[in-house]
């Protein structure tokens, strides 16, 4: 299995499911690093003052955000952290709706969800309660300090967690403008019937195998000729690791029983949180 970017649980009622989250997606692009031709050293960025154009130090920049056209509200770190969500490792669900009414425009990143510690009942009867309802869970969680509203929905044996865009970074789609031509179209019958027939001509079974970024295999078959010439150049590179916190949560099967008959539940005693590796 992929590597879990973070460790935590779904939470709803008084249930507790421990999870993994793994990314869904793979950044399959070309990624061109900057090199100095003359010595093939790493090129970085440089924070620059856009007026004089000399570098400026780490310590001589602040965070600022525009109030008004070039007036700025300067804002401390301590104020930034302050404003963060507080990080719960917990996938909170706050409420069901029936799956056909997110709307596309709003969807945003796919993760995999993987059962953890012992969690695997719970998570299947939570994915197929999911299926046979139609129904997803919209859930808030938050990674890497910043809050994400998500919707969790059954796929095959699994769980998917899509991060969805916040309604109001969505726009509306008034902004369009369309015409009455594209509202409230006049279309003739045998408009209609030749582009069906044309849909119907070219319909196909969805096959991922044949779909490929050709840009992407032109390049890497370039650079795997030159490479095979010996044209490879020794670039020297550092990489930071990074640590993950993950919560050490407990499944609780019967929760869901006390949940139902709004019973409390006791209280599990409080264990370390360990960090995933």
């Amino acid at each position: 299995m992929p590597r879990a970017i973070w460790k935590g649980a779904i939470s709803f009622g008084l249930v507790h499911i421990p999870v993994s989250l793994v990314s869904a997606t793979s950044s399959q692009g070309v990624d061109f690093d900057w090199l100095d031709k003359r010595s093939m050293d790493p090129v970085g960025y440089k924070r620059i003052n856009k007026t004089t154009g000399k570098e400026v130090t780490k310590d001589n920049i602040v965070k600022g955000v525009a109030f008004e056209k070039g007036r700025y509200v300067v804002l401390s770190e301590e104020e930034i952290r302050s404003a963060h969500p507080k990080s719960t490792q917990t996938i909170e669900i706050i409420a069901f709706v029936a799956s056909d009414q997110i709307p596309l425009q709003n969807i945003d990143t796919p993760y995999f969800l993987a059962p953890d510690k012992r969690g695997g009942k719970v998570y299947a009867l939570l994915r197929e309660t999911l299926r046979k309802t139609k129904k997803v869970a919209l859930a808030n969680v938050v990674l890497h300090t910043k809050q994400h509203l998500a919707a969790l929905m059954p796929l095959e044996s699994a769980l998917v967690l899509v991060m969805l865009r916040w309604p109001a970074e969505v726009r509306s789609l008034d902004e369009l403008e369309l015409g009455s031509d594209v509202t409230k179209p006049s279309l003739a019958k045998g408009e209609l019937d030749m582009a069906k027939r044309l849909v119907d001509d070219m319909s196909a079974d969805w096959q991922p195998d044949e779909y490929r970024d050709s840009f992407q295999e032109k390049i890497m078959a370039l650079v795997a000729k030159k490479a095979k010439a010996g044209k490879i150049e020794d670039v020297e590179t550092s990489q930071d690791s990074e640590e993950r916190k993950s919560a050490d949560v407990i499944d609780l099967t019967e929760l869901l029983k006390r949940s139902l008959a709004g019973k409390p539940a006791k209280k599990p005693a409080a264990k370390k949180a360990t960090k995933a590796s």
